[in-house]
Formats: structure tokens, sequence, C-alpha cells
């Protein structure tokens, strides 16, 4: 596949977008406290985010076995990852710098001992870019 296309331009990778489950909470938790994600989303945005990434919430990635949940998406050329088991008060720095890792690649593809250790031990799924090829 690389030989196919070593002679062709290299895109632009799209936006970089880290996404966090609003709603996600641990089990036993206070139904009525705010939940993690919420908690997880506010620091993150409160920290800032690296240049050129966009951080959005929504209110369900349904992964609620693995809460708290982020999604690192960068348009049609890169892989994109869900991350679980991420603590609000223990994990900020090393979202940011994963994020700041996944955005200054073309594919998404940062080496995995690059990768900060949450990164490493609580992906939960990499899934292909749209362009990418079927293996078969």
């Amino acid at each position: 596949m690389a030989d196919d296309q070593a002679g062709s331009p290299a895109s632009k990778p799209g936006p970089v977008t880290l996404t966090v489950c609003l709603t996600c909470r641990n089990e036993g938790a206070d139904p009525e406290a705010t939940r993690p994600g919420t908690l997880l989303h506010d620091a993150l945005k409160e920290a800032g985010m690296p240049e050129g990434v966009t951080l959005r919430g929504v209110k369900c990635l349904s992964a609620c076995s693995r809460s708290c949940t982020v999604l690192l998406t960068g348009g049609e050329e890169r892989w994109s990852y869900v991350y679980g088991d991420m603590d609000p008060e223990e994990h900020i720095p090393e979202i940011l710098a994963g994020t700041a890792a996944y955005a200054a690649t073309a594919d998404g593809l940062v080496p995995w001992r690059e990768r900060p250790t949450a990164f490493r031990k609580q992906s939960v799924a990499r899934i292909p870019p749209a362009a990418f090829p079927s293996e078969e």
C-alpha cells in the first residue's frame, strides 16, 4: 500500500477532536452528584486543548463499563481511539499529552512507547480511518 501512495501528494489530515462522555459515572456513584464524565470534560476545558484540537462533550459513548471514556478522532485519514477508565483527578496531563501526540500525526498512529501510560494501558478500541482499505 505504501508503494502505491509513494508518488501521490500527502493529504492534509483532518481536524482533531477530543470527545468526552459527559454522562460517564462509576458504579456505585451518587446519582445526584456531578458525573465524573462532566468533571473530566470541565477539567480538560480549564486546562486548555493542544493546538489544533477541539474539545466536545456528548451524552454517551456507550462504553459504560469503562467510565470515564474519551474518543480521539482526526478526519478521514487518521485512526480513531477510544480510551476508558480515565480519572478526572489523575489523567488530565496524560490525556493532553496523548492528544497532542495524536494531533502531530498524519495517520493517528503514535508509536506505542511514545504514548502516555493511560493511552497504552486503557485503550478500549482502535478504529480504522474511513479511507483505510479492506485487508481481506
